[in-house]
């Protein structure tokens, strides 16, 4: 493992040159706009950590976050959500340009902000490839949080449980310090996520949950969230508008009953949206920052005005 210290120790010589010139409170003394103290904070479970309820998702439709042609949209929305208070800065290796758009604004922050990526290699050396790239386009030394990608198989948890498999990677890295935490992610068959989480002790789980997903006959937020409660497991929420699709006729109003139904849901600590322009970023600060949660009958009225549109917004559980 030689060669990966070297790497490491090449990383953090690049990063520490950026670094030093930037004061301990640049986060607060450089950003304009709401102050992250008035956006609600949850304990990122065993972790330890505590974070904002709202990250900003590093890949969609139509953001200009993971476009190699959107580079100043991306960067305007990267700044600003810095400036509003998000530190949860969500993204993959195969997100398009998303890793390097974040990289080219998170590095004076990175002591400040919570740094999340992921890897949709199953071997081992695939994933370590994988992270030694992100790592490169993020510039910065170490991961707060590295996610094996999507396992949407069984057959994949044996590849990457084997001995030359993908989580042999996340040791080593957690081990040597580059990686913090290590995750899992997935939307499309809970059964797998649930046998991930029971194959190796992960710090965190990223799910979908949001006002559709409890109609599904197998739904996450009744199969995870009490296996995720028990493990005291981080559980980050995607798919919260399901990409607009909430919105449609018949389904919600606004992003404030999206994100207030999936914050509500027991044992759910944060949720990742992206945002396809400044102005989308900052209404879903601002509903972040009014959160309260919502009582049962608040909840209840929410499935109820879902009931009809399930089908047609939990499309994303036939990925894989």
């Amino acid at each position: 493992m030689k060669g990966r210290k070297t790497r490491r120790n090449f990383l953090l010589t690049g990063v520490a040159v950026a670094s030093s010139i930037v004061s301990a409170d640049a986060l607060t003394t450089n950003t304009v706009g709401t102050p992250s103290a008035t956006m609600p904070e949850r304990v990122l479970g065993r972790t330890g950590v505590k974070v904002p309820i709202l990250g900003l998702g590093g890949a969609g439709t139509n953001t200009p976050i993971d476009k190699p042609e959107k580079e100043r949209e991306a960067l305007a929305i990267i700044e600003r959500a810095i400036a509003l208070g998000i530190r949860y800065f969500d993204t993959a290796r195969s997100y398009g340009a998303s890793e390097i758009h974040l990289g080219k604004v998170l590095p004076p922050y990175r002591a400040k902000i919570f740094l999340a990526s992921k890897t949709d290699k199953r071997d081992r050396d695939g994933a370590w490839r994988e992270l030694e790239s992100s790592l490169k386009r993020l510039n910065t030394d170490y991961l707060d949080l590295w996610q094996l990608h999507h396992v949407s198989f069984v057959e994949e948890l044996d590849t990457i449980f084997s001995a030359s498999g993908a989580i042999k990677a996340l040791e080593e890295a957690m081990q040597q310090k580059i990686v913090r935490f290590a995750g899992i992610t997935g939307h499309h068959d809970t059964k797998v996520i649930a046998e991930g989480l029971r194959r190796f002790p992960f710090h965190t789980t990223l799910i979908p949950i949001n006002a559709v997903e409890n109609h599904h006959p197998d739904s996450f937020i009744t199969a995870i969230l009490p296996l995720a409660k028990q493990q005291n497991l981080g559980v980050i929420a995607m798919k919260v508008p399901a990409y607009g699709k909430l919105f449609q006729i018949g389904g919600l109003q606004n992003i404030q009953q999206a994100l207030g139904y999936t914050l509500s849901q027991s044992g759910v600590h944060c949720c990742i949206i992206p945002a396809d322009s400044v102005q989308q970023l900052e209404e879903n600060v601002q509903a972040a920052v009014a959160y309260q949660p919502l009582n049962d009958r608040q909840i209840a009225a929410i499935e109820q005005q879902t009931a009809g549109i399930w089908q047609d917004t939990t499309f994303y559980r036939s990925w894989h």
